[in-house]
């Protein structure tokens, strides 16, 4: 029988090379288009919520491709720091898995912090009252499953080197102003708003 950490890497692996191959540029290209998708949706969301708010809820899909550009776009525009690279797997029942590149290179950090670190990790995201979380499930940290706690160790050094003002892994963040729900399929996303 396989280990959950060896299936759960295999998946990984797995959709890294179900990737269609493609030039730099033309990746590139590729990403800020699908991004482009998801933030002219997000403010079309926005206009309608603001303009006739409906008491019926209208519903927006993206692919997961479209999602993990828009997490890309996202991070280049915000100049982020720690967190270098953001990739997920959208399953059903707002399961999620991922993979985020941590890079802590040049910044004063304990000696059993690694300076670049991939965690990946599983688990679920949480929707009430227009605010979301995400529910760490299992955590690994360079193939090395860790309690989860140690992320909040990492949290709390990125909020000292004035990095984040994320206090906790547990802390709830506001949804864009319209959506008041998100759901996942396998390889999708529906806003509600």
């Amino acid at each position: 029988m396989i280990s959950s950490r060896r299936r759960f890497a295999a998946a990984l692996l797995a959709v890294a090379l179900a990737a269609p191959c493609a030039s730099a540029a033309e990746a590139q290209a590729s990403v800020h288009d699908q991004a482009q998708r998801v933030l002219k949706a997000l403010d079309r969301i926005q206009a309608e919520s603001l303009a006739a708010p409906s008491r019926v809820l209208r519903k927006s899909d993206f692919a997961e491709n479209e999602f993990n550009a828009y997490i890309a776009y996202r991070l280049e525009e915000e100049k982020e720091d720690v967190l270098k690279e953001l990739k997920i797997k959208l399953l059903g029942e707002n399961r999620v898995e991922g993979m985020a590149l941590i890079d802590l290179t040049g910044r004063k950090i304990p000696s059993f912090i690694k300076s670049r670190m991939s965690l990946y990790f599983e688990g679920q995201l949480v929707v009430q009252d227009g605010k979301a979380r995400f529910d760490f499930r299992k955590l690994f940290l360079e193939g090395q499953e860790i309690p989860i706690l140690v992320l909040d160790t990492l949290i709390d050094i990125a909020v000292r080197l004035g990095k984040t003002d994320a206090a906790s892994i547990r802390q709830w963040v506001d949804l864009p102003y319209g959506i008041k729900d998100l759901k996942t399929r396998g390889g999708g996303i529906s806003l509600y708003y």
